[in-house]
């Protein structure tokens, strides 16, 4: 496990490019509860960017075959932890979007222009 990249993955990467590309500003890694990969200080939005296999994404999460136990109880830590972030990151204020890794791989274009979306809206308010 400790050759797994746990930040600047290549979807990650691509990721941040293109919303470079048109524009957009942000913190890599800021210094908040869980660390999100980015965030938008001025509006007070942080994106995570979830591996399919480490947060167990339903679309695409298999169960490893071995040593079962051992990954029933990481995969479910990771979920757990992950809402405790996103409650914490609440609590102060800061507006939470989690991506999957396929969103990224299937639809950068998209997952880009949900996120300017959301910027243009939280900048009108």
């Amino acid at each position: 496990m400790s050759r797994v990249r746990s930040a600047d993955t290549v979807p990650e990467i691509a990721f941040r490019r293109a919303l470079w590309a048109i524009g957009l500003r942000y913190r890599v890694r800021a210094r908040l509860p869980g660390t999100p990969d980015l965030a938008f200080p001025k509006l007070r939005l942080t994106i995570f960017v979830d591996g399919c296999f480490w947060h167990a994404c339903p679309r695409h999460y298999g169960e490893p075959k071995s040593n079962v136990g051992f990954w029933r109880t990481k995969i479910a830590a990771n979920r757990e932890r992950d809402r405790r972030v996103n409650r914490e990151l609440r609590k102060l204020g800061w507006r939470v979007v989690r991506i999957w890794e396929h969103e990224l791989r299937e639809n950068l274009p998209g997952a880009v222009a949900r996120i300017r979306q959301l910027l243009t809206r939280a900048a009108a308010t």
